[in-house]
């Protein structure tokens, strides 16, 4: 089993998920607060590419996910259609 490693950038702890296709962080962001919410990416039939981390928020500690988007219509459309489980 292989173990995923963390790494920091400067707003976020991340921890990828291994079943990111991607293993990029792209530059539109969505962090989402619910650490348990089940976010299936290809669901939302985004045109660009995306990965998804576990997150830690460095500037107040709070647990999540962070969304990465490398379209910005693709953000746009993430924020419209999440719902938290």
């Amino acid at each position: 089993m292989a173990v995923a490693r963390s790494f920091d950038t400067a707003d976020y702890k991340l921890f990828p998920s291994p079943r990111n296709v991607h293993r990029t962080v792209f530059a539109h962001q969505v962090f989402v607060p619910h650490p348990y919410a089940l976010i299936d990416l290809p669901s939302y039939y985004l045109k660009g590419k995306y990965s998804l981390f576990a997150a830690c928020r460095l500037s107040d500690g709070k647990m999540g996910q962070l969304v990465t988007l490398e379209l910005a219509e693709d953000e746009v459309k993430f924020k419209a259609n999440f719902v938290p489980d």
